[in-house]
């Protein structure tokens, strides 16, 4: 059974960095893709970062250039550097893995709280 656990969420000042870490365990069978998802209060959640297992990355447009995605295979771990914080931004962040057979796991989310 894979497991998700996301860290790093918190509270940040407008114009701040956090860096949210999804750590993965379990038996994986190939390179799977990696989402970043976030869900604001009264929304849909919403795609914001993927990254393929050939290593391309895509972002949605309200992230663009603010965000990175990246992994680290040794460590299992995927990570959402985010600069340039909003208010906007406010949400809870969930990092989601897409086995190569289909199945879509999730992590618990972390809350992103963006406020002066």
């Amino acid at each position: 059974q894979v497991q998700l656990a996301e860290s790093g969420g918190g509270l940040v000042q407008p114009g701040g960095s956090l860096r949210l870490s999804c750590a993965a365990s379990g038996v994986i069978s190939g390179i799977p893709v990696m989402n970043w998802y976030r869900q604001a209060p009264g929304n849909q959640r919403e795609l914001i970062a993927q990254l393929t297992k050939s290593g391309s990355t895509s972002y949605t447009g309200s992230v663009k250039g603010r965000f990175t995605i990246s992994r680290d295979n040794a460590k299992n771990t995927v990570y959402l550097q985010m600069n340039s914080l909003n208010v906007e931004d406010t949400a809870v962040y969930y990092c989601s893995l897409l086995a190569p057979g289909g199945i879509e796991y999730w992590g618990q989310g972390t809350q992103v709280t963006v406020s002066s």
